[in-house]
């Protein structure tokens, strides 16, 4: 038989996500954001939960070709706009739209030849420091483009640094207001924290937003809220079986580099999930984990292939008892992937898109 292990991709779970975001920013226009495969789910797989969306945003363009394939007529947008000139001659045949950052993507344009113009979102360095035009040289910026024939409609953004956390966006919005005051084009500054925080605000959501952790299901300010708090539901759960249960006196220690040493006697578990899988491998004893939907918890290192959890919450677990990593057990259970990254000193997008190729995965 197989090795006992899985992931699922919840398609209800990613309209939900949908469905929530479109409430959090009444009236607002929202991107898909599909880049890293999905967040690790898998374009193909997510699509069918993604496609209530208005648009598919992602990072290259063997993504875009991936989404047109599945018979996406709407808009794609490029987030980082294109490597080089050639990838505007694609830009032109699939319909894409794309991010212009920096000059050199403005001299590309100003030479490709394309019978129809382009639709281009011009992104300013607000404050992020990684791509984008300064506020002082943005409407120059935006000028040159308005001159080139090769380009249609000019859309304004920008990408908050500090959305989810004490900072905010006040510093970053301010400097994007100014900066644009009396520009032409629509608006797109939303991530997934601020689109949450402050898509009530027809100011701030603009007319484009553009959440992506939030609609696989992960909190994008955890741990001051977690997802449940904003109604969000996990988008992908990863589960495997127990392939062993055993009796630990008091003094033993399991693992490699005994980190862990059980105090008294105690029922351990072995679950076929390593970090070959995916699974963090500095994630320390106590990371939570679900054995047939009861809250238990990891113990020792992690190895490539295996993981030892603690049995004594869950008498009644048995080899192939579901040890639940992250998502939602059978019995309807929840532990949220920010929690297990959190506890693995990461984040949920790391856990999302580290999900291993050699792990099976369908559609639920």
């Amino acid at each position: 038989m197989p090795r006992p292990i899985q992931a699922t991709i919840h398609t209800a779970a990613l309209r939900h996500n949908l469905g929530r975001l479109r409430a959090a920013a009444p009236g607002a226009r929202l991107w898909a954001v599909v880049k890293a495969n999905a967040y690790g789910h898998g374009i193909e797989r997510a699509f069918e939960g993604l496609r209530g969306a208005d648009g598919f945003a992602l990072l290259d363009l063997h993504e875009a070709e991936r989404v047109r394939a599945l018979g996406w007529r709407g808009p794609i947008l490029l987030l980082e706009g294109v490597f080089e000139p050639r990838d505007l001659e694609l830009c032109s045949r699939l319909g894409l739209w794309h991010t212009v950052h920096c000059d050199e993507q403005i001299d590309w344009l100003a030479m490709h030849k394309t019978q129809a113009p382009h639709r281009v979102f011009l992104k300013m360095n607000s404050g992020m420091n990684r791509l984008g035009f300064a506020p002082r040289r943005y409407r120059a910026a935006y000028t040159r483009l308005q001159a080139l024939p090769q380009v249609d409609e000019i859309s304004l953004m920008t990408h908050f640094s500090d959305a989810d956390g004490d900072q905010g966006i006040g510093a970053q919005w301010a400097a994007f207001q100014r900066a644009t005051e009396g520009l032409a084009g629509e608006r797109s500054v939303c991530n997934s924290a601020a689109t949450l925080r402050h898509g009530q605000q027809a100011e701030v959501r603009g007319d484009w937003v553009r959440p992506g952790i939030a609609a696989y299901g992960g909190s994008p300010d955890h741990p001051l809220h977690d997802a449940a708090q904003w109604d969000l539901r996990p988008a992908m759960t990863l589960a495997a079986k127990l392939i062993a249960v055993s009796a630990l006196p008091a003094g033993a220690s399991i693992g490699y580099g005994s980190t862990f040493t059980a105090e008294r006697p105690m029922r351990v578990g072995v679950a076929a999930c390593g970090y070959a899988d995916g699974y963090p491998r500095h994630a320390p004893t106590g990371t939570p984990v679900l054995v047939d939907g009861v809250r238990t918890r990891t113990l020792g290192r992690v190895s490539m292939d295996m993981i030892a959890v603690d049995l004594d919450p869950v008498p009644q677990a048995r080899p192939g008892s579901e040890a639940t990593l992250w998502g939602v057990a059978g019995g309807g259970a929840v532990l949220p992937i920010d929690e297990v990254a959190h506890a693995a000193g990461t984040v949920g997008y790391e856990l999302m898109c580290a999900l291993a190729p050699r792990v099976p995965v369908r559609a639920g």
